[in-house]
């Protein structure tokens, strides 16, 4: 008889995963001005696509296609030059599935659920008895695996990721009501009065927008969803609430296929879709225990990064001193005679001589001058801050000059500061 863990790496080798990466993510404002949200730098060193791909990869899943739309251009570069190493001979491949008019002249993808539809005939070609329908836009670690057996073991053919948040919290997501089964009964997009779980009266199912499927079930529920002229075809909003109402969705908990280091930590999904949100997930890396391990070497996160020298940091002079305490700074950076606390600087950052940093996410090949002083900031790519900038100390002054989120982040980019 095989083992559990047998039965779920032969459910994953049968398993086609679909990765939805066509969204522009407004919400990140001029971070998505020139690349799609899936994209976009996270961490030090990855994009926000590379945890959903490396998921993929960790829970046996080696054949994976990702649809494209908004702005794709850093998104397939990034993918075509770090995840190219799998081996179509050996069953193993990541296809690049941008919209392409297939259908017809005229139509683009017009949601999530029509972008798997109009890839039909690539899909079929692969011959995948189940499909993993995966956001490339959150950060969490996940072993896929462990909901196809869940769904197997349930005799289902649609599951439906649900990670638990405080019931005070709820109205900001889509909630599902469940049975005792964990059989969705409801869906409900950000209720004012969101229901709680059977027995937990103070917790409540968000979506995670992360499904399973059987192959043949999957495509005669598109090829309905497509003949409906009132659906807006996606899968949130149409495909996932039609089979709730038909009693054919089921539920599966975050916490039973989450990848922990410890078996108390916290079950870690967030959704990076704001300023705010972007920026607490990038910093809380640099706590001394975060609450995502991306040092775990049994789940490593894959991504493509240029061979860069080691981070440097220079000077000792009492007021000339390249410090960085309770940081991240990755390869290619100089810290030349600055100072920088509880930040995050992705690669070949320079910071130079007497300019500070503090609550700050600085993007990759930023330039900070002289005697700058920064706090609470989000850099984007490539920008020269200037010598004797000062940010995140007059909230009105930075509102005028740049984007100053509700939580107070602000947002840099080189257009704000080329219009000063």
């Amino acid at each position: 008889m095989l083992s559990s863990a047998r039965v779920q790496e032969r459910l994953a080798r049968r398993t086609l995963a679909l990765v939805l990466a066509g969204g522009r993510g407004s919400r990140l404002k001029q971070l998505t001005d020139r690349r799609a949200k899936p994209a976009v730098f996270f961490g030090g060193k990855f994009r926000i696509i590379d945890f959903a791909l490396s998921n993929c990869l960790n829970s046996n899943i080696r054949r994976i296609a990702v649809l494209t739309q908004y702005k794709a251009h850093s998104l397939l570069r990034h993918l075509q030059m770090g995840w190219s190493f799998l081996r179509p001979e050996m069953n193993e491949f990541l296809d690049l599935l941008p919209a392409q008019q297939r259908l017809d002249e005229a139509t683009w993808y017009r949601g999530t659920a029509d972008a798997v539809y109009q890839n039909f005939d690539i899909l079929r070609a692969a011959r995948p008895e189940f499909f993993v329908v995966l956001a490339g836009d959150h950060i969490y670690r996940m072993d896929y695996s462990n909901m196809l057996a869940d769904m197997q073991a349930r005799g289902a053919d649609c599951i439906v990721a649900c990670v638990e948040v405080p019931l005070a919290q709820a109205s900001d997501f889509g909630v599902m009501a469940v049975d005792e089964s964990m059989k969705i009964v409801d869906f409900l997009e950000k209720p004012p009065a969101p229901p709680s779980i059977p027995g937990k009266p103070d917790r409540a199912l968000a979506s995670m927008g992360i499904y399973a499927f059987s192959a043949d079930f999957l495509y005669s529920e598109l090829q309905r969803d497509h003949e409906d002229p009132k659906s807006s075809h996606d899968f949130g909003k149409d495909v996932i609430p039609n089979l709730v109402s038909r009693g054919l969705a089921a539920a599966h908990r975050f916490e039973d296929s989450c990848v922990k280091t410890t078996p108390d930590a916290e079950a870690y999904w967030r959704d990076v879709g704001t300023i705010d949100a972007y920026w607490a997930a990038n910093l809380d890396l640099v706590r001394p225990t975060p609450s995502l391990d991306i040092y775990d070497p049994n789940w490593p996160i894959w991504t493509y990064q240029q061979q860069l020298p080691p981070a440097k940091f220079v000077f000792d002079d009492p007021d000339r001193r390249g410090v960085a305490v309770d940081s991240m700074v990755s390869g290619g950076c100089i810290i030349s005679g600055a100072q920088l606390r509880r930040s995050l600087l992705f690669s070949s950052v320079r910071v130079n001589s007497y300019a500070q940093t503090c609550d700050a996410v600085v993007l990759p090949e930023v330039q900070i001058g002289r005697s700058a002083r920064l706090n609470k900031v989000v850099i984007d790519r490539g920008v020269r801050i200037p010598e004797n900038l000062v940010v995140g100390e007059d909230a009105e002054l930075d509102a005028k000059r740049f984007y100053r989120s509700d939580g107070g982040v602000v947002l840099i980019s080189a257009e704000m500061l080329a219009a000063l």
